[in-house]
């Protein structure tokens, strides 16, 4: 755990909130009220002087709060503890500022295989970016009036393809948004058309992890997995193993990769179910940041 405080302080010490530029939406969209919310509870400076490290407590003296990463056990931390969370808001925070004025209201598109999380991780990032958060699975839902897994059983896949097409169509005409996209959207040329109008962000999490997901969960809305038959976690990951040969040099074409593997590797852990979503979505800004200062030239 004295990594994970030490890799706070790295991330405190890159804050510089004179960078942040707010960019407004250029179509009226209805964001969530959690981000005005969060940005409200978080109405406080912290400076790089301010924070400091003391054996293994990141201290911030002028705010009078202190965490102590000894004092938790991992399970706790991971599960979303008052400290955890309170030191994981700042980061994403801090980040998220820094960042805006390179993002310039360009779209950012969670791509990665069902189960990875892109719509918890993408309501999170947009709710610190100041974006607006759509699902396009969700779009097509709308409006076609029925489910996903309705719309495969009654009218095929190159049916819903289509729709899923049409949404990212008119999502990539617009600014300030994190889509999440459906899993298999990257099958399609048209599609990266769409989505190279703005930030393309992998989120890559090991199979049998999003086996283990989708099994206790179940398949009943995985059209593409309902009727693979044996039990539910084996079932599962065959499954999910062929679609991901047949997508991985389409996930690869992303702007920016997000690997849980390497994040639990990072951070001690041996499961990365033991990462929280929002030490997920800080990666996803991390990586978002390099991948823009790799194309603007500037150093990492």
């Amino acid at each position: 755990m004295d990594a994970k405080a030490v890799h706070y302080v790295n991330f405190y010490a890159s804050m510089n909130s004179d960078k942040a530029v707010m960019v407004k939406p250029a179509v009226s969209l209805q964001c969530s009220p959690k981000f005005r919310q969060e940005r409200k509870n978080l109405q406080m400076t912290v400076s790089r002087n301010a924070v400091r490290k003391v054996g293994s407590r990141v201290e911030l003296p002028d705010a009078g709060v202190s965490c102590s990463y000894e004092k938790f056990p991992a399970s706790t931390l991971d599960s979303g503890s008052l400290c955890s969370t309170f030191d994981d808001n700042l980061v994403l925070k801090g980040k998220s500022e820094e960042i805006m004025s390179f993002l310039d209201g360009r779209c950012i598109y969670l791509i990665g295989m069902m189960g990875s999380g892109k719509t918890t991780v993408g309501r999170i990032l947009a709710d610190f970016l100041g974006y607006c958060f759509r699902d396009s699975d969700k779009i097509v839902e709308q409006s076609c009036g029925k489910s996903v897994a309705q719309l495969f059983l009654l009218y095929g896949e190159g049916y819903f393809r289509e729709k899923e097409s049409e949404a990212l169509r008119t999502l990539s005409l617009m600014q300030c948004l994190v889509v999440s996209t459906g899993g298999g959207a990257v099958v399609r040329p048209i599609n990266w058309k769409y989505m190279q109008k703005g930030i393309t962000v992998y989120i890559d999490v090991p199979l049998e992890a999003l086996a283990q997901r989708i099994s206790d969960v179940g398949t009943a809305s995985r059209p593409l997995l309902h009727n693979e038959s044996g039990d539910a976690y084996n079932k599962a990951l065959g499954r999910l193993s062929t679609l991901f040969e047949e997508r991985a040099d389409d996930y690869a074409n992303a702007n920016a990769r997000v690997s849980l593997e390497n994040i639990a590797a990072k951070m001690g852990h041996i499961d990365v179910s033991n990462l929280t979503p929002n030490i997920i979505a800080i990666e996803a800004l991390l990586q978002i940041d390099n991948y823009l200062r790799r194309k603007e030239g500037m150093p990492l």
